[in-house]
């Protein structure tokens, strides 16, 4: 299992996670809005989860329904960035 970074975090990007995490797994860009978690570095230690000032960051079981695509959007950042991207636009609202 791995955490995985909602929609929530978009625009706010709050890099209380990244301070946290012990093994450096959570990356973003100056060009993203969002804070990405690599589920391949993850060690589930959930230190990550209580430090998110606006509660974006789930277990992966625990993702609720609305953002499902978000476990796929984290995964895909870390192997394919401009797809990640497209995904995240097509499903995030206010994103263009």
């Amino acid at each position: 299992m791995t955490y995985v970074i909602t929609e929530p975090c978009i625009g706010v990007k709050d890099a209380s996670c990244v301070e946290v995490c012990p093994v450096d797994c959570i990356h973003s860009t100056d060009e993203d809005p969002m804070y990405f978690i690599d589920p391949n570095e993850c060690i589930d230690c959930g230190a990550c989860e209580p430090a998110c000032p606006v509660s974006a960051i789930f277990p992966e079981d625990e993702v609720p329904a609305q953002w499902q695509v978000y476990k796929q959007i984290n995964a895909l950042w870390f192997e394919d960035k401009e797809q990640a991207r497209a995904l995240l636009k097509a499903n995030a609202p206010g994103l263009t």
